[in-house]
């Protein structure tokens, strides 16, 4: 059951940044289909790229910080 994500991308300010509300499977998913990249839940501050928010029913407001995912030095 896909829900709705909004992703706010942190890797640019002011007006050039994403903030995108899309439906999605997960948080992950929702930031490839806006961002066009690969994340993951855990990494360093340096590889933060987005937060995203979503409301399950009957819950408080969730949020996730996602970062870009390395593997081998390369970022994806």
């Amino acid at each position: 059951m896909e829900k709705s994500f909004r992703v706010m991308d942190l890797r640019q300010a002011g007006p050039e940044a994403i903030d995108a509300v899309i439906d999605g499977a997960s948080p992950e998913e929702a930031v490839r289909k806006v961002l066009g990249i690969e994340v993951v839940r855990g990494g360093s501050k340096r590889d933060l790229v987005a937060k995203v928010y979503w409301q399950p029913v009957g819950q408080p407001l969730t949020m996730v910080r996602l970062y870009a995912k390395i593997e081998d030095g390369r970022r994806y």
